[in-house]
């Protein structure tokens, strides 16, 4: 994976959310290292190209798996995705449209505008979304979300309402430490994942996220601990099987790794 992320500048985090959300299916060599395809490089630097124009990693990893239905499971060669603004669009024959809404995006040239002479202006046609009421979770999640690509500090604030309105509110608290995941400040993110686990204790994905958050921030053995937590909660969570036998092994321990890497082939074998 380093190499991939040396060659791309791409952090491990993207890489590994875009694993996770199948968007990418990178095979493992003998030594369990990820063998990527030239279809995997090809979208991975399409989501570094959507990141660099400060597209969330969750919002791209969403756009690209709807595109996965338009082309044997991998966006068509022939279409060209780009950010506008903080949204994703692709450009066909058809036009260009918003991979989230199925909505057009019209062209037009600016008029009266010698800068604009020529140029395209894009036009959003969605419906303006409404101001977050105070006491309602879901609104203000879905504001934070719409926050995310150009207000990372409003989006935090967003999600720290939802919250704090509903304590049990998972994709909130999964979000926000991802968010702060993003910024580096794992330590933040790490405390926000813990609060999280006070209020829903048997959530695997928080047990895994806090592992990674604690392996960001150096932390390993509490990382272990963490995926250990996860693997409690879902026997059949293969990515905290896989992370636990490589902290095994780097942490110098390898009957345990050796276990966890049998259970992580069961899971996941290689093809």
């Amino acid at each position: 994976m380093r190499d991939v992320q040396a060659l791309l500048g791409i952090p491990r985090t993207v890489v590994t959310a875009m694993i996770a959300a199948g968007v990418i299916a990178p095979r493992r060599g003998t030594r369990h290292e990820y063998r990527f395809s030239f279809q995997d490089i090809v979208l991975l630097r399409t989501a570094q190209s959507l990141r660099e124009s400060r597209i969330p990693t969750r919002h791209i990893t969403r756009s690209l798996r709807r595109l996965q239905g338009l082309g044997e499971g991998r966006p068509p060669t022939g279409l060209r995705v780009t950010a506008v603004g903080g949204d994703v669009t692709v450009h066909d024959r058809q036009g260009r449209w918003h991979v989230d809404t199925g909505q057009f995006v019209l062209d037009l040239d600016a008029a009266g505008s010698d800068d604009a002479a020529g140029s395209g202006a894009v036009v959003d046609l969605r419906r303006p979304r409404k101001q977050a009421p105070p006491d309602d979770p879901v609104t203000w999640f879905d504001h934070a979300v719409s926050l995310e690509p150009t207000d990372p500090a409003g989006a935090e604030a967003a999600y720290q309402r939802a919250v704090t309105a509903a304590p049990d509110y998972l994709d909130a608290w999964l979000n926000l430490g991802c968010l702060l995941c993003e910024q580096g400040r794992f330590d933040e993110a790490v405390t926000r994942y813990r609060v999280a686990l006070e209020h829903l204790p048997t959530q695997p994905m928080l047990h895994f996220n806090l592992g990674v958050a604690l392996e960001d921030a150096g932390a390993r053995r509490e990382a272990l601990a963490s995926y250990h937590a996860c693997i409690d909660q879902a026997p059949d969570f293969a990515d905290a099987h896989y992370n636990a036998a490589r902290l095994h092994e780097e942490l110098g321990d390898p009957h345990r790794a050796i276990r966890h890497y049998n259970q992580y082939r069961k899971l996941e074998p290689v093809v």
